[in-house]
């Protein structure tokens, strides 16, 4: 059995039932882990402590980047067209463009004139 290392204190058991002081659910984790294809069919304990601090760190930096384009409108407000631009602006965010592309796609058919209007709700 192995002993305790350098990152014991980030897998030390909680009375909320999660490990460590991680602020997304490991429950939830494994549960969307097991979910995603008939081929698995265990997880290691590891396994969802590892995926929820990669998901804390990308949160982390959309979170950033879109920000930065708040900022750079002179807003307060984080809105989802900033999250948009962050991930339009942003190579690492490539994966995620046609996610984002619909809803500015939206945004931008409430700016079209009546007559392209129709010929876009045709295309819908």
């Amino acid at each position: 059995m192995r002993q305790a290392g350098a990152y014991s204190g980030l897998v030390s058991a909680s009375l909320s039932g999660r490990l460590g002081p991680h602020s997304l659910p490991l429950a939830r984790i494994k549960k969307i882990m097991k979910n995603s294809g008939d081929d698995v069919k265990m997880i290691s304990g590891e396994a969802p402590i590892v995926f929820s601090k990669a998901c804390e760190l990308f949160i982390q930096e959309l979170t950033k980047r879109s920000w930065m384009v708040t900022m750079q409108g002179k807003r307060r407000t984080l809105h989802k067209e900033d999250v948009a631009s962050a991930v339009m602006a942003t190579d690492i965010f490539d994966f995620l463009v046609n996610l984002v592309s619909d809803e500015t796609s939206d945004h931008l058919l409430a700016e079209t004139p009546l007559e392209e209007m129709e010929t876009f709700s045709l295309n819908i």
